[in-house]
């Protein structure tokens, strides 16, 4: 074998060895840029038309500011976070305080690659409420998901949001969030609120919307209603808080 000929051959295999090392560093860089943190801390916050819950209105049908932080440890699937929203229904019903406080914790996580799993506890904190029973109320909930569809039971620990004896009532959530390309998500939701002891606060409550993700921030719109008209504002007006109503927001995640 010649020189040339030699150094040919050790000029195509350094070269061989630059592409194989390329390929495969840049195959590291992308698996480092898709791997999810072990942990992770976001924050959120939004402009409501009406903070609806569970198809109730909690503002008297106005505005409402919120916002929340959320710690996840993604290898056990743990959670802990915390969220706030003024509202104005216990001022309404003779308490004190505009503010909802609400702390949880959890674990989620998937069965399947299809089949998701998230449980955990939930306390509601009114501060200064002063109502009687206290409006402060705690819930264990479960749900199980199954791509984009789940189904979610929560059951209260404490009376419900300072209705009398009604420990252990039950809220039953069933929907869907349909992601339809180009960031817009369809939100499909349908509830059913049970009231231990009390069966006409007992009623029904749906949504129909639509979510889209503008990268900087998301904004929605939704129609929301009941088939209750027991949950109502203070007088002159009286207003019936579960009518359907259409209802936008904004939504910052940092």
């Amino acid at each position: 074998m010649s020189y040339l000929e030699h150094m040919k051959k050790i000029i195509y295999f350094a070269g061989l060895l630059s592409v194989i090392g390329i390929t495969a560093f840049t195959a590291n860089c992308s698996q480092a840029e898709e791997a999810v943190p072990d942990n992770s801390l976001t924050f959120n916050a939004s402009l409501v038309s009406d903070y609806r819950f569970r198809g109730i209105s909690q503002t008297r049908l106005k505005p409402a500011l919120q916002g929340g932080a959320d710690y996840s440890n993604n290898p056990t699937g743990l959670y802990v976070g915390t969220w706030l929203s003024t509202l104005k229904w216990v001022k309404d019903s003779g308490g004190d305080g505009n503010i909802e406080w609400d702390v949880y914790a959890g674990k989620k996580g998937n069965f399947t690659q299809d089949l998701s799993y998230d449980f955990g506890v939930l306390t509601y904190i009114y501060p200064s409420n002063d109502l009687h029973p206290d409006a402060n109320t705690t819930e264990l909930y479960g749900q199980l998901g199954y791509g984009p569809a789940y189904i979610k039971y929560s059951q209260s620990l404490t009376d419900l949001f300072g209705a009398v004896n009604s420990k252990n009532s039950g809220y039953l959530d069933i929907g869907a969030n349909i992601d339809v390309s180009n960031g817009y998500t369809v939100n499909l939701h349908g509830g059913h609120q049970t009231v231990k002891n009390n069966s006409a606060l007992s009623y029904n409550d749906w949504k129909i919307g639509l979510t889209k993700d503008f990268g900087f921030l998301s904004g929605s719109v939704a129609v929301i209603g009941t088939d209750t008209n027991n949950y109502v504002g203070p007088a002159p007006d009286r207003k019936n808080l579960g009518k359907t109503a259409l209802v936008v927001s904004a939504t910052k995640t940092f």
